[in-house]
């Protein structure tokens, strides 16, 4: 058979080794808020939602600049963010550190892993009466419940993101003679930094809904002691806006957790 007879048997395959990596795409995300917000807003001026069950957006947003304007937005959330801040920084930081020294150590593991295990699946809202007890009404009993909640499941975060390092690194790293500083500064923390960052995500939904618990006993300004006090007074609009404060404040701690996850995972395939 002639060549130019002959078929042509190379063709173009594409390429299939995406790894299944997430694309982003978070207009679709807003588009679906814009529609969700409408659809209340709508259902409420029909009178098919009632206003005694769930106020208009419209209603919230204008007790949201009501509350921007009055300087009362600041006079609650200050404080929220101080409490949050110092509670989560204590309480993340230890578990880290403990986290780590379990998924190094043996005798650390063997002596701490049954104490995280007892004291994980505890209620940190039902411990609050006990910080009072033991610091007061004052900030401090806030600061030690907010830590305390971050505290555990970063720990437990922690030590199973180091357990899942691949082993075979670390045998490769030992077979090239590495010392064990290096290993764990090379191989384990940056292995395992990805389930840290997932876990600190957790850790930070949970200091949020004790930041909230902890304000509403004792507090004069916060944003628990905003929805309390809504709540006590029937105020639904109010009570939303405090609901959306805490709900932008859980999606910019998101957001700065995925800020870091990019910068420091940026080896990543």
């Amino acid at each position: 058979m002639p060549d130019s007879e002959k078929p042509d048997l190379q063709m173009q395959v594409a390429f299939r080794g995406g790894g299944f990596a997430p694309q982003s795409k978070r207009w679709i995300g807003l588009i679906v808020f814009v529609v969700l917000i409408a659809l209340i807003e709508i259902g409420a001026r029909l009178g098919f939602i009632s206003n005694l069950t769930l106020p208009r957006p419209s209603d919230v947003f204008y007790t949201f600049v009501e509350l921007w304007n009055t300087g009362l937005l600041w006079k609650h959330l200050l404080p929220s963010l101080s409490r949050l801040a110092v509670g989560a920084t204590i309480g993340a930081s230890l578990g880290i550190a403990v986290g780590v020294m379990i998924g190094l150590f043996s005798y650390v593991r063997a002596g701490l892993v049954p104490i995280v295990a007892a004291i994980f699946p505890i209620p940190k809202i039902a411990l609050l009466p006990l910080f009072v007890i033991w610091f007061g009404i004052e900030e401090q009993s806030k600061y030690a419940l907010i830590a305390f909640g971050t505290f555990t499941p970063t720990v437990v975060a922690t030590y199973g993101a180091v357990d899942n390092v691949d082993r075979s690194l670390i045998r490769m790293g030992q077979s090239f003679s590495l010392s064990w500083f290096s290993i764990v500064t090379k191989i384990v923390l940056p292995g395992s930094m990805p389930g840290i960052l997932s876990g600190l995500r957790v850790s930070l939904a949970i200091a949020i809904i004790l930041l909230v618990a902890a304000e509403m006993l004792g507090a004069e300004y916060g944003v628990g002691a905003y929805i309390l006090e809504a709540g006590s007074l029937y105020d639904l609009e109010r009570l939303f806006v405090g609901v959306a404060i805490l709900s932008i404040l859980g999606v910019i701690l998101s957001s700065v957790i995925t800020f870091f996850e990019t910068r420091v995972l940026d080896w990543r395939v």
